[in-house]
């Protein structure tokens, strides 16, 4: 990867929308090799896709709490069955497997603290191999989904 693909890289986190001709001309290239070398990084997976950011307050989920999983014990069968379990709850935007104590870190998005707790109480707690969860309820977001720098 050569400074050009990261100058389009930085471009796309910033505007996954713009169409070709914009990048082209914001990258300084025509058309298509611009078209050639976004081709190039979705195929070597370096661009996983695109989606649109959007404000979960709008869609009811204006609570968010940061939960830290340990678990009972740690064999492969059973974090693998926790990690399919946990990627079926719709409300676990995001997961994080973690080295020492705790074993993983879980960003979770409900309606209110009573959806939160019947989720925590009725799913999380549930799950295969779930020893304790803690949780902390997140009061601001400051920094969120912030593009990657990719000028290393």
């Amino acid at each position: 990867m050569d400074a050009l693909d990261r100058q389009i890289i930085a471009e796309l986190q910033l505007d996954g929308r713009q169409s070709l001709t914009e990048l082209a001309g914001r990258v300084g290239l025509t058309v298509s090799p611009a078209h050639r070398r976004v081709r190039d990084l979705e195929s070597a997976r370096v661009i996983t896709g695109y989606r649109a950011m959007v404000d979960p307050r709008s869609l009811g989920l204006g609570f968010e709490a940061l939960v830290f999983v340990t678990m009972k014990q740690e064999d492969r069968a059973t974090l693998l069955g926790f990690e399919e379990a946990l990627a079926q709850i719709p409300n676990v935007v995001q997961a994080q497997r973690l080295f020492g104590d705790p074993d993983y870190l879980l960003r979770v998005c409900t309606a209110d603290l009573d959806a939160y707790a019947r989720l925590e109480d009725d799913v999380l707690a549930a799950m295969p191999g779930v020893q304790r969860l803690t949780s902390t309820l997140v009061m601001k977001n400051v920094v969120i989904d912030r593009a990657y720098p990719v000028n290393l």
